[in-house]
């Protein structure tokens, strides 16, 4: 999707609670919606050279979480690149859900970006009573 990908704000919002840092990648990104009888989850991602195809951003609405549609747009997103980029990467903070889902995706930790929350966001994220600091990038071969 590339037009009017503001009117998924409020689902954009469920994994990157800071409107301006969405701007930062938004415009520059591809959108990918969910629709199974009404939109259930999004994703955008960004080419960010060298082969690698990042999610910036993946969501899926309260009451269709843990359905599996996270899980699908991200193999949507693995066969629909596959032999375009060699790596799929996601960054995300040290969250006792978040991290393992994408492990059963098929992720492996990469690095991380030190305080990169503390230092990019104006007011503090927490996820499952967690507060975000670093920054921990996992990536998949495709």
């Amino acid at each position: 999707m590339e037009k009017n990908k503001k009117q998924f704000l409020s689902l954009l919002l469920l994994a990157d609670e800071q409107e301006n840092m969405i701007d930062r990648y938004l415009d520059r990104g591809t959108m990918y919606v969910l629709d199974d009888n009404g939109v259930k989850s999004e994703c955008v991602v960004t080419d960010e050279g060298e082969g690698i195809l990042e999610i910036k951003n993946i969501a899926t609405k309260p009451g269709s979480q843990r359905k599996g549609y996270g899980k699908k747009l991200i193999e949507f997103l693995a066969d629909k690149y596959h032999g375009q980029y060699k790596l799929l990467q996601v960054g995300t903070g040290e969250s006792p859900y978040t991290i393992p889902f994408y492990e059963r995706c098929g992720f492996v930790r990469s690095h991380s970006i030190k305080n990169f929350f503390t230092d990019h966001y104006d007011h503090p994220i927490y996820e499952d009573g967690i507060q975000l600091i670093d920054m921990i990038y996992l990536r998949r071969n495709i």
